[in-house]
């Protein structure tokens, strides 16, 4: 599972987007926003990913070395379930490269040239390209350009 943090401008501040790419489908599993860079942003984005996977004992989580990460309440739950964490090299944003990608494609293909829209507008936006457009119809090569969603349906 790949992670990493973005920010998205809306007309009132920053909204922060956390996500949680499974690297295998390239589906995104998990993701939260909030106005603020805490713990708890990663923590919500992670339990939809568990609630959404039932992750295995053992499963790996790579992010970047960012505080949220290294958060006593992020590692409790990853401890609790028992899943393995992974950090990127220190400055090597190469390192988490799907998500990256992910974050591009979000911001040119939904948010970039929307009109100076407010932070319940961006939720819908991103909403609506995370759930609708980006796992369920957005093709990629990698997956024999198939959705995430129609990968993940064909490999079962």
């Amino acid at each position: 599972m790949g992670w990493s943090i973005t920010y998205l401008q809306a007309t009132e501040g920053w909204l922060y987007l956390a996500v949680v790419i499974d690297l295998f489908s390239r589906k995104v599993i998990g993701w939260s926003m909030d106005t603020t860079m805490r713990a708890s942003l990663v923590c919500d984005a992670l339990n939809m990913a568990l609630w959404r996977r039932k992750c295995p004992k053992s499963t790996i989580f790579h992010s970047d070395r960012g505080s949220q990460y290294c958060s006593e309440a992020f590692r409790s739950i990853l401890q609790e379930k028992e899943l393995l964490q992974s950090m990127s090299r220190k400055g090597d944003c190469w390192d988490n490269a799907c998500v990256e990608s992910f974050f591009h494609s979000l911001k040119v293909e939904a948010v970039l040239y929307e009109p100076m829209i407010n932070r319940e507008q961006m939720r819908q936006e991103v909403f609506e390209y995370i759930e609708v457009d980006y796992n369920r119809t957005r093709r990629y090569s990698y997956l024999g350009y198939l959705s995430p969603e129609n990968y993940e349906l064909a490999e079962v």
